[in-house]
Parts: structure tokens; C-alpha cells; sequence
């Protein structure tokens, strides 16, 4: 991806500013933008070379999503939680993720929640039964992820400490019932509904345990919490670098620096735990909790500095920023939903966003 333009396969030029302007007001992405994507395969950014993805280091992978969500907020969101999803890739047995990532519109996504059961069968399938709240990407996945309660005949099974097991598994999106009950005031085009599955029979091949890997990767040994962290952390800061640039289109005379300053310094700080995180992991070292306490504050103490910098500047944008038809209203709806992940709030911070 270039600042100036980017193309497909087929040599088609999209520049930046044509997709914010096809993004503006959409309630999905196009399938020209998902063409684009698909071709870059950018939502295989996390999937091992050998499946055929790309097999982004962590900053490789940051920064593409960075540069993204500055486009659009809720096209760089789902390019987020869905490159997040296909991260499963490595959790799945090579046989089954090469069958699978060999088709570059291959695309994951579900819901971290426990929404339903597995009932064990004699032949060693499972039928998978629930309601699962809210998966982003809907109308692109090409299968759903989500987490089941393993059952036989009714009981749940229970692990040696006596806990119900959990098991996540990955189901064909022909199999899954979407619900498009999405009322947020901003992210209207991630296509982040719920979704039912009523008696699927799957295969224990299409399942998989989140923190058991089949690959041999410094990213297999990254904690999934300060993956989270930093993955959504890029995408606020694009939100506000976009916030920035149409601020100025509306007040040409507002003075940005200070909040342009911030934005760059807590960018380059986020790129500066990746290096050091994969640079531990590739020493062999663990990431200790006292690490990951640094990072989670690093992102909680932003995204508060984030939300008070864009309220400030947003009430010396006047009425131009509240028309529903703006590219600054669009932007202001996208960043205070996405934040309503809890992922950073104070008190809720272990909450997914399934509320």
C-alpha cells in the first residue's frame, strides 16, 4: 500500500482518497475495496507463509493495519478482527489450514464469547448448537469461529480440575444463521452481527484449542492479550490521525500540533513493544506479566488521552461536524463505538465486546 495509490492483481488504481470517499456513509464494505484486499490477501496478514499467507512480522502487520483505519474506521476495524480471526491458522492442524488458506478469500471471524454447547458423538463429531454475539465481517467470512460447552448426552464434560471444557471450532459460513442486529451510532460497515447455528455436525479436525499451535513461530508465542492491545491501539490512533485531517478541511486555522504530536510519539511507543516483544520471544524469553501490565497501561492511559483530545477539538468544529452526510461526523461515531470495546475501560477491562 502506497500514500498515493494501491492496486490489484488486474492493475486497477485505488487511491486512498477514492475509498474514504466509497466508505462514506456505507453500511458494508464494497466488493470492489474486498477484491483489493483479497488480492493483497490483507486478511491473511497473520496466516504462516507455508498456508500461503503472508506471514507478517508484528510490526509488518501493525502498520498495514494502521494505515487502513486512518482510511476508514470501520474498514480498518474489520480488517483488524478478521486478520485477528484468521490468526487461528495456527491453532488448526497443517493439513487442514493449507487446505483452507490456499484460497486467498479464506476469511475467519466469529466471537470470543461461550455461546452455545458441542455435543460429543460416538463416531467422535460434534453438533453445535447456540447464539453467539456479534461476529465483525459477517457478509465477507468465508467460516465462523466460535466457543462451545462440550456435552454428551446433555452433561457437560468436565476437565481433571472438574471445569466445563471449551472448545472452539470453525464452521463453514453456509451452516450459520446471521443476524444483522447491529444499532451502534458508528461502525455500521464492519457487518458485525450475531449469528445462530442450529444442529451442525462438525468435524474434531475443524476444531481447535486457542492456545495449542501447530506452527513454530515467534508469533505463536506472543500472549494474546498484548496482541489484542496492540492491534486495537493502531487502530485508534488511524481513527485520530483521520480524525486530524478533516479537522483542518472544516477549521483550517485549528491548531492540531500538540494532539499531531501525541498521535506520533504513542505510534512510535506501540512500534517500540513490538520490536520488544518479538525481540524477547525470539531469545526465548517469556513476556512477563509485569510487561504486559506496562503495555495494557501504556494503552488504557491513550485511549483516554485519545477520547478527551477529539471531544476538545470536536467542539471547535461547529455545526459542519454534526451533519450525518460528513466524513467528520462518520469519523467521531466510529472511534467513541469502537472504543466502547472494553478492552481498555478501567473497571471491565477482561470484557469482550459482545454486550
Amino acid at each position: 500500500m502506497t500514500k498515493t495509490s494501491i492496486q490489484n492483481e488486474n492493475r486497477v488504481m485505488i487511491t486512498p482518497e477514492e475509498i474514504k470517499n466509497e466508505m462514506l456513509g456505507a453500511s458494508e464494505v464494497s466488493s470492489k475495496i474486498m477484491n483489493l484486499i483479497h488480492d493483497q490477501r490483507l486478511l491473511q496478514i497473520w496466516v504462516p507463509k507455508k498456508y500461503g499467507g503472508l506471514g507478517f512480522r508484528l510490526n509488518q502487520g501493525l502498520q498495514i493495519l494502521f494505515d487502513w483505519s486512518k482510511i476508514d474506521g470501520s474498514l480498518g476495524w474489520m480488517l483488524t478482527l478478521c486478520s485477528g480471526a484468521n490468526f487461528f491458522s495456527r491453532n488448526l492442524k497443517p493439513e487442514i489450514a493449507t487446505a483452507l488458506f490456499s484460497n486467498s478469500k479464506t476469511c475467519f471471524g466469529g466471537s470470543g464469547m461461550i455461546g452455545g454447547t458441542a455435543e460429543k458423538q460416538n463416531d467422535g463429531t460434534f453438533i453445535i448448537n447456540g447464539l453467539w454475539h456479534f461476529a465483525t465481517g459477517t457478509p465477507h467470512l468465508s467460516h465462523f469461529t466460535l466457543n462451545a460447552k462440550l456435552t454428551e448426552k446433555g452433561i457437560p464434560l468436565l476437565d481433571k480440575l472438574g471445569s466445563e471444557i471449551i472448545r472452539s471450532f470453525v464452521i463453514s459460513k453456509n451452516e450459520v444463521e446471521i443476524i444483522p442486529n447491529w444499532k451502534s451510532m458508528g461502525m455500521k460497515a464492519t457487518g458485525t452481527f450475531s449469528f445462530k447455528v442450529e444442529d451442525v455436525e462438525v468435524s474434531e479436525e475443524y476444531s481447535f484449542v486457542y492456545d495449542e499451535f501447530f506452527t513454530d513461530d515467534v508469533l505463536d508465542k506472543i500472549p494474546f492479550r498484548i496482541f489484542a492491545d496492540l492491534t486495537l491501539l493502531v487502530n485508534y490512533l488511524g481513527m485520530a490521525t483521520h480524525f486530524s485531517e478533516e479537522a483542518v478541511k472544516i477549521r483550517p486555522n485549528l491548531d492540531l500540533k500538540l494532539f499531531n504530536k501525541m498521535i506520533s510519539e504513542h505510534l512510535e511507543k506501540l512500534f517500540q513493544f513490538a520490536d520488544e516483544i518479538e525481540v524477547l520471544l525470539n531469545n526465548f524469553e517469556l513476556i512477563s506479566s509485569e510487561k504486559q501490565a506496562e503495555i495494557h497501561s501504556f494503552g488504557t492511559d491513550l485511549v483516554e488521552k485519545l477520547s478527551h483530545q477529539i471531544l476538545e477539538n470536536y467542539f471547535q468544529l461547529g455545526l459542519r461536524a454534526t451533519h450525518t452526510d460528513s466524513a467528520m461526523y462518520q469519523i467521531f461515531c466510529d472511534y467513541f463505538t469502537a472504543t466502547q470495546h472494553s478492552n481498555f475501560r478501567r473497571e471491565f477491562g477482561e470484557e469482550c465486546f459482545n454486550e
